[in-house]
């Protein structure tokens, strides 16, 4: 009686050790996704965004620029032309006054042509003011004015008093103010005309500078971002492509954050952490789903097994009271020792299978293979010789340890070498071999079975969850899936190759070095 309740009490240790890992699984979820939200939102929309912001306002300020230049361009042309009419009228005008001292002609087309450049110069005053500068500007204007004037005087002299024009000194005089300041006058307005074409040129150039510029920085801030965008994405997916790989090989370690910010990956590595807790649970409660069917299925071997022991114990004691009297002390203590012995053989019977159906936490640890598949095989013992199978274990001499959980790696075994019961009929034998695999630092166990194999249009879904060719009732399609999730966390494999009519054979490879990680199973 004690037995039983230190067993129950390892149990209820057991029970509440998982239970504890179970909420501090939680917890590590639960911190993690609170750390992936806790950081500054920095979304790829957002870089999208800011990105062509930029571009936008790096493409108003161009324009704006383009513009402003455009508008001086066209001041530029209209004022070059108002010049070159100044300069045209001014020219035009000293044509007529050479006339008029050579022939005596011309002098009112003279001052028609000054009256005209002189309006011309009045009309756009600020522009010649901005363009030559104030004191240029009253220079050319006071030399305009001042032709104007002498013009002027000769025309009143021509009508008043002609006889003047026959004044050689005063007609000289004349002639060489006037020449004097329309020669001034046209180089102002050259000179004038001269800077102004520099001026256009000058808009042109950074037009086009601008044009050309703002082309190559547009061009290297387009790659530099999409550079950071593809690098952005790339490396993230890179990043949960290598969170797929670990998870497959069996470490749920829940994903933290990575990052300085967060964005839309950070809802994806949330739902993966979710999904690893539930993934967690779905794949403990199939695991304990296919173990209780296994020990379903040893129940009857169990029972039958028991009956030995407990017969002999019956009739041992039957004998014990009849024949008391008669019997000496030493036949009584080696009848005494007979019901010890049967005894310890159901008690062992019944220790192998509470072991084996006892929920606990994962427990990483040094196996010898040999030992681990002997105790396996004397587990299924009893089933076995209920279908008059036989069982050959071989195992290679020195064969490496490997590391593991005793119990998960033991219910593998313990569903192959069913399986390959199922499938043998009465008189044959299944063969278990332990060996070194073809794949370095990895070891073998092959489970042979020369039964009715498996079709070649079912191999490929042997291993999908509820997949079964047993009859209703007799299996639930869960045992080689289960069996194949356990070795993938311990960084192995599970491969078959089966022939209808001709038997089947499974091969577990397990590496020998590889520590797999502690898994709170939930």
């Amino acid at each position: 009686m004690t037995e039983f309740n230190s067993s129950a009490g390892d149990h209820d240790q057991d029970e509440g050790t998982r239970i504890r890992k179970v909420y501090d699984h939680m917890e590590i979820v639960e911190k993690s996704r609170q750390a992936l939200l806790a950081r500054k939102p920095f979304s790829v929309r957002h870089q999208i965004y800011i990105a062509y912001a930029l571009v936008f306002l790096f493409a108003v300020g161009v324009a704006t620029t383009l513009i402003t230049n455009i508008y001086q361009i066209k001041n530029g042309l209209q004022f070059l032309e108002f010049v070159n009419d100044f300069a045209s009228e001014i020219q035009q005008a000293r044509r007529y006054e050479k006339n008029f001292f050579l022939y005596g002609t011309n002098l009112d087309d003279a001052l028609e042509n000054i009256h005209l450049a002189k309006t011309i110069f009045d009309h756009n005053a600020d522009q010649f003011a901005t363009i030559m500068g104030q004191e240029k500007q009253r220079s050319l204007q006071a030399r305009i004015s001042a032709y104007e004037q002498l013009l002027d005087r000769l025309k009143q002299i021509q009508r008043r008093s002609p006889e003047l024009l026959t004044d050689a000194n005063l007609m000289a005089r004349i002639e060489d103010d006037l020449r004097k300041n329309g020669k001034e006058m046209v180089d102002l307005a050259q000179g004038l005309i001269r800077s102004e074409k520099e001026n256009l040129s000058i808009t042109l150039d950074r037009s086009r500078d601008i044009h050309i510029f703002s082309m190559v920085v547009l061009l290297l801030f387009l790659a530099v971002h999409v550079y950071l965008l593809v690098a952005r994405i790339y490396s993230t997916l890179k990043r949960f492509s290598s969170y797929a790989q670990r998870i497959a090989a069996g470490d749920i370690t829940p994903i933290t954050p990575k990052r300085r910010f967060r964005d839309e990956f950070t809802e994806l590595a949330i739902a993966i952490n979710e999904m690893i807790k539930e993934m967690d649970a779905r794949e403990a409660a199939l695991i304990q789903t296919h173990k209780m069917r296994a020990v379903g299925t040893l129940t009857a071997g169990v029972a039958h097994e028991l009956n030995n022991p407990l017969n002999n114990i019956m009739l041992t004691i039957h004998m014990l009271i009849e024949d008391y009297p008669e019997l000496s002390d030493e036949e009584r203590l080696d009848m005494m020792q007979d019901v010890a012995n049967e005894t310890g053989r159901a008690k062992n019977i019944i220790a192998n299978l509470l072991d084996f159906a006892r929920e606990s936490a994962t427990t990483i640890e040094t196996l010898d293979l040999e030992k681990l598949l002997e105790d396996t095989i004397s587990l299924a013992q009893n089933q076995v010789r209920l279908s008059g199978i036989k069982i050959e274990l071989q195992v290679t001499e020195n064969l490496p340890q490997i590391h593991g959980d005793r119990q998960k790696l033991q219910q593998v075994f313990l569903n192959l070498i069913l399986n390959a019961v199922d499938a043998s009929k009465k008189g044959d034998k299944v063969q278990v071999m332990a060996l070194p695999a073809e794949k370095p630092n990895h070891v073998a166990v092959k489970v042979i079975d020369y039964g009715t194999g498996i079709p070649k249009h079912i191999l490929p879904s042997i291993f999908d969850p509820f997949f079964t060719t047993k009859a209703k009732g007799k299996g639930t399609g869960l045992g080689l899936s289960v069996s194949q999730g356990i070795i993938a966390k311990h960084g192995g494999q599970i491969e078959v190759a089966s022939e209808e009519g001709s038997g089947s054979t499974f091969t577990v490879v397990l590496p020998v070095t590889t520590f797999p990680k502690e898994v709170p199973l939930i």
